[in-house]
């Protein structure tokens, strides 16, 4: 998404505006809409944007960029951010069988701002709170605590993305105790902390 603080003479104007990425929630490209969230966080270009829009506004959209593409279906799955990653989670969480099995956890401020993600029954969801802790905090203890017993049999597709310090963690838990499979997993810092123009590595 680019964002101009003011009229673009042209495309090339237009990619000089600031940008971020997002994932697309839905889309129909017939009638020419797209769905996206938009974290408001009070810092960054997409959350002051959202923040003030108003209908009518206008903003650029480029893409789709390529992206992971899984072939064929993981065994089993762990899902893991925080607000920011919820939809590309949800967007995961489609994508699943009626049978799989696996766990996803999404860290929020408290209970008020749960965002629900709908999975199949096998698939254990939980809100983590992280109340006056800093972002990623939370979510951090919870992939240590999780042990090699408690990894599932087969492949794992694992997905972890949240404030840059979880990274580390998320790739301790998939990639050296669960021994994962690099194919199969992706860790990302979705934003970093003091850094508003910060962009994700892709």
């Amino acid at each position: 998404m680019f964002f101009p603080s003011e009229p673009t003479a042209g495309t090339d104007d237009l990619r000089s505006a600031p940008n971020r990425e997002y994932t697309p929630v839905s889309w129909d490209a017939v009638d020419g809409w797209l769905d996206i969230d938009v974290a408001l966080h009070r810092d960054g270009v997409g959350s002051r944007w959202a923040e003030t829009a108003l209908i009518g506004d206008a903003v650029g959209v480029g893409g789709p960029r390529g992206s992971m593409v899984l072939e064929g279906r993981p065994d089993a799955w762990l899902l893991a951010g925080d607000e920011t990653a919820v939809p590309a989670i949800r967007r995961f969480a489609a994508a699943m069988d009626d049978d799989a099995v696996g766990r996803i956890a999404i860290e929020v401020p408290d209970a008020a701002h749960d965002l629900p993600v709908a999975a199949p029954p096998g698939v254990e969801v939980v809100q983590l709170h992280r109340g006056n802790r800093e972002a990623g905090s939370e979510l951090t203890d919870w992939l240590d605590a999780l042990d090699v017993e408690e990894r599932p049999d087969g492949c794992v597709f694992g997905f972890v993305a949240a404030e840059q310090s979880v990274v580390r963690a998320g790739r301790a838990l998939l990639l050296e105790r669960w021994t994962g499979d690099p194919a199969a997993t992706i860790v990302k810092g979705y934003w970093k902390r003091g850094t508003a123009e910060y962009h994700a590595p892709h």
